[in-house]
């Protein structure tokens, strides 16, 4: 199994439906509050199920949800299907979009699943479909100081602020004895220095920082905003 097959189903990551709506609702909003202008052309990279993707949708022209798992799609196409200003789309229909026709990019919680090689690939073709002006925001990226236990940690304070503490703690007993920590073993997940993922974008051609806070709740990783340079 890799992490396409792994997301192509149900996971036990959400460790309640409360959980998994209020992590939504967080994203949303905190991409929401990115969007440059009302006539933005927007691209959430690894959407998942976007539950909350109508809040980004009313702040921008037109939203492109792209996700790998065709189950996520199929879920994604059904539940937006009245939406005129959302598109949902796979990986590979991200290379016939037009060229500079993106005002935003946002990548959250997907470049930990990507190898190198795949990183670099996608960079290189975000840049392509990016506006001159345009913005690439690569955020929940991993450094290596932070461990399980830190993830587990976040998780249980935005339980606690969310109102679901008890079913947090059952779920990462259950994440403990799952197949999610048998794949993580296996496939690991990638991680990086503040200084390496600059460096890596600076060599795609962007200009890169990295922006504080990092989108969602997870405040031990980082996020990076990059332009064309």
């Amino acid at each position: 199994m890799d992490w396409r097959e792994y997301w192509n189903r149900d996971t036990p990551i959400y460790v309640s439906d409360r959980h998994k709506l209020l992590h939504y609702w967080l994203i949303a909003n905190d991409i929401a509050a990115i969007v440059p202008s009302p006539d933005a052309v927007v691209l959430d990279h690894g959407c998942g199920e976007a539950l909350s993707a109508q809040r980004i949708a009313a702040r921008c022209a037109y939203l492109y949800l792209c996700d790998a798992a065709p189950l996520v799609r199929e879920r994604l196409e059904q539940r937006f299907r009245n939406e005129p200003r959302i598109s949902v789309i796979a990986p590979e229909d991200v290379e016939d979009l037009s060229d500079q026709s993106l005002d935003l990019i946002v990548v959250n919680s997907l470049v930990q699943y990507l190898t190198l090689e795949e990183l670099r690939h996608l960079l290189q073709t975000w840049r392509a479909k990016l506006k001159p002006e345009g913005r690439l925001v690569l955020a929940d990226v991993i450094p290596p100081d932070v461990s399980p236990l830190t993830d587990a940690k976040a998780l249980l304070s935005f339980a606690w602020k969310g109102g679901f503490a008890v079913q947090a703690g059952l779920g990462l007993v259950r994440t403990i004895f799952s197949d999610y920590r048998k794949i993580r073993g296996e496939l690991g997940l990638a991680q990086y220095e503040e200084s390496e993922m600059i460096e890596l974008l600076t060599s795609m051609g962007f200009s890169a920082e990295r922006r504080r806070p990092n989108l969602g709740h997870n405040q031990a990783r980082m996020t990076f905003m990059a332009r064309p340079a």
